[in-house]
């Protein structure tokens, strides 16, 4: 069984997949930012703020074989009431973070058998909706990373994203907050549904798998159809 890191592993999708990838046997590793979760015990937990500047990795084993890396954001706003600090905040959580957790982690990597970096943009960088501009960015920026990275690193690791549209988690409880909002926002989508947590970590274990062995700089949409489909 592999040994997998998963940055954010205590809430949606990053405890979805960490649920998912311990009941296979493989042995987790997650972070945490403020609590762990009551209802899972077999994942070894470590707090981190991702977004100090110097942090501690030394619970990292000395091999390991994958990387996810879950901390985001979703802050909608109009683009003229958005401060330029606060894109500096977005990107200091999800690009600056997962650099520095990829670098503190890739002589650990290497040692792995067929490693895996998993990390997440979001369907609105290609799209292009009102609001996301904050949002957009520090992803774009990811998308960037990704195929950057993977370049870079083969053919020894692998480095894939996942652009998720809006999905039931507590990151996304502002716009899902009733049963109204999410009916208008699941017909939004061809398949008039919301993407749940399972969904995203399906995925996850896809491309951290030897299954998935031949893919690698790829961003891979899971959102109900939305980034192709119009229905």
């Amino acid at each position: 069984m592999a040994t997998y890191l998963i940055i954010g592993a205590s809430s949606g999708i990053g405890l979805a997949t960490a649920k998912l990838l311990s009941e296979q046997g493989h042995k987790i590793i997650g972070t945490y930012n403020t609590s762990t979760p009551e209802n899972i015990t077999n994942v070894d937990f470590h707090q981190v703020d991702i977004t100090q500047e110097n942090i501690s990795f030394d619970f990292i084993p000395e091999v390991i074989d994958g990387i996810v890396y879950c901390p985001g954001s979703i802050n909608l706003l109009p683009f003229a009431r958005i401060k330029p600090q606060d894109f500096l905040s977005d990107y200091n959580l999800q690009v600056v973070g997962a650099v520095k957790t990829i670098q503190a982690s890739l002589k650990n990597l290497k040692k792995g058998t067929t490693p895996s970096i998993v990390l997440f943009s979001t369907v609105a960088v290609q799209q292009g909706f009102n609001f996301h501009t904050q949002v957009a960015s520090s992803k774009g920026a990811i998308e960037g990373l990704t195929r950057s990275l993977a370049a870079e690193l083969s053919p020894t690791i692998r480095v894939n994203c996942i652009a998720p549209s809006i999905t039931q988690t507590p990151l996304a409880g502002k716009l899902l907050g009733s049963e109204a909002k999410i009916d208008a926002n699941a017909q939004r989508h061809p398949l008039k549904k919301i993407g749940q947590p399972k969904d995203i970590a399906h995925m996850v274990k896809f491309l951290l798998s030897n299954e998935s062995s031949w893919i690698t700089g790829q961003v891979l949409a899971v959102d109900g159809g939305m980034s192709s489909l119009k229905v």
